[in-house]
């Protein structure tokens, strides 16, 4: 009976499994930006996986740990260019740790579905299936946990430059890395069975290649048009630059003035672009005030404002009569970047780099989107756009467009602009609307609904651009079902992979002592 099949021994000897499990994560990094290699994310998925087959407890929490020191070490680098290496080495340390204890229930997988779901089936699409819900399971919790969680390097978004992105539209980026990582556990299935031959064999991982080639961006419907003015200052915006007082404020100034007496029905500044607050510095406001009049247009703004105790990064709509409409406050402030969680807990371990952080931003409630003129305007800050809760409540609540400001001045030199605009150009994908992500200091874009660029600024310097963006409406299936799609992979899969468990404990043969009957053979 199935439930006797022994165990599937290790496919690689843990001394091969070890390193090649960093070379999978290091070749995994190459498929994001700037390099932007995204079919190497296939053979490098393929890699981890070939790695955890057949492993124990141990050794997969071994081989996961190394996988995941070798990808985030790299891919969040950038976190290391101000602060220095102890904030980069424990971040990627505990993305790292989690990614180990997580490598084990994609090892129990392989364990344990050849036994429970027999025959080639059970191998060449219900063990793959419950692989990649296992792996987006994973992305889930590192996205979530703790304090809020740091979605960074999900495999749906090294796909934002190949031919698979369009289905992201569908699935969201959640579901889109289970078909990636479904697709390759399938190919190792396939190459383990030796039945890669055998047309019948692969018909499911054939069948899901063209449908990832084929499907086509889900369609939004055209709402016309918004000429957008939107201004990169390139001031002293980073964390630790000298500057004088509303050195940031006078930067982006200065590169607005070319717009003056040019048409537009919004002026946009990306976060921080005001180093005051403007809702209680009266001479903040009348500068404001009086750019929307030069200008003939309303202002979208950035700045911290302050309500009672709390702090808050802030996007703010600025009239010529003073502030107007609903404020945004940053949903997500960056932990140990923005607060310090349990700062009495952390400050004795690195007290100079916590004390460096004196401000405390609370998190924001409102909803993000703002109303111009009648048009629907979905909002994230910095780092906002990696969460799609953020993303998905904007258009929810009727965006035609989003509008992303940001600060990219803390990591000048790094690719860190570069993998969150892969973000944002996969949102613009996954929602079937246009994006003005738009930085202090670059990267600076407008991406069209399909994921291509528009208008772009050049990083690191001044500059504007004046663009007639996109409008659209309607859900796309991403924004619809993508909490769902959500749940029933990840958690739907660790169900799936617990029924295992117990199927297995169920069918366990139970060795029975038969006594000897009496008399017998005598």
């Amino acid at each position: 009976m199935s439930g006797t099949t022994p165990p599937p021994r290790p496919v690689l000897r843990l001394a091969f499994a070890a390193p090649l499990s960093v070379v999978a994560g290091l070749l995994l990094v190459t498929a994001y930006p700037a390099l932007a290699w995204w079919p190497l994310a296939f053979p490098a998925v393929a890699l981890a996986l070939l790695t955890l087959i057949g492993r124990r407890f141990w050794s997969a929490v071994l081989v996961g740990f190394l996988f995941g020191v070798a990808f985030f070490s790299v891919n969040l680098l950038f976190t290391a260019r101000y602060l220095g290496p102890i904030p980069w080495a424990a971040l990627f340390v505990l993305e790292a740790l989690l990614t180990a204890v997580l490598a084990v229930p994609i090892a129990l997988a392989y364990r344990w579905v050849p036994r429970v779901v027999p025959g080639v089936l059970g191998r060449t699409l219900a063990l793959p299936a419950l692989v990649a819900g296992l792996w987006v399971l994973r992305e889930q919790i590192v996205g979530s946990w703790p304090y809020g969680g740091f979605p960074w390097g999900r495999i749906g978004v090294s796909q934002v430059n190949g031919p698979f992105a369009e289905v992201a539209s569908w699935v969201g980026m959640s579901g889109l890395s289970f078909l990636i990582v479904l697709l390759c556990a399938m190919a190792v299935e396939l190459v383990r069975l030796r039945r890669f031959r055998r047309p019948l064999a692969a018909v499911p991982a054939a069948g899901l290649l063209v449908v990832l080639l084929v499907l086509p961006q889900f369609p939004t419907a055209a709402a016309g048009s918004l000429r957008v003015g939107a201004v990169q200052g390139n001031g002293p915006a980073g964390y630790f630059d000298q500057r004088a007082r509303d050195a940031v404020l006078n930067a982006q100034l200065a590169a607005s003035a070319p717009l003056f007496g040019q048409q537009m029905d919004v002026l946009l500044w990306p976060e921080g672009g005001v180093d005051s607050d403007p809702t209680a510095n009266s001479s903040t406001s009348a500068v404001l005030e009086e750019l929307s009049r030069r200008v003939d247009a309303p202002l979208l703004v950035s700045a911290v404002t302050e309500r009672g105790p709390d702090l808050f990064n802030s996007a703010l709509l600025w009239t010529a009569d003073g502030q107007s409409g609903a404020t945004y406050d940053k949903r997500h402030p960056v932990p140990f970047g923005e607060y310090v969680p349990d700062r009495a807990f952390w400050e004795p371990f690195a007290p100079d780099l916590i004390g460096l952080i004196g401000r405390e931003y609370t998190p924001g409630t409102a909803s993000p989107l703002i109303d111009i003129d009648g048009v629907g305007v979905g909002l994230a800050i910095c780092f906002d756009v990696i969460y799609d809760d953020v993303v998905w409540d904007g258009a929810d609540a009727g965006a035609q467009v989003y509008m992303f400001q940001t600060n990219n001045a803390d990591f000048r030199g790094t690719d860190e602009n570069l993998q969150q605009l892969a973000f944002a150009q996969m949102r613009a994908i996954e929602t079937g609307r246009a994006v003005v992500n738009l930085s202090t200091v670059g990267t600076s874009q407008v991406i069209a609904p399909d994921g291509s660029t528009l208008d772009a600024l050049p990083i690191d310097e001044a500059g504007h651009m004046l663009t007639d963006v996109p409008l659209r409406t309607g859900l796309t299936p991403a924004v619809v079902i993508g909490p769902a799609v959500k749940m029933v992979l990840g958690w739907g899969s660790l169900a799936g992979l617990l029924a295992a468990g117990l199927s297995l404990a169920v069918r366990a043969p139970r060795t029975k002592k038969t006594p000897t009957p009496t008399g017998a053979g005598v």
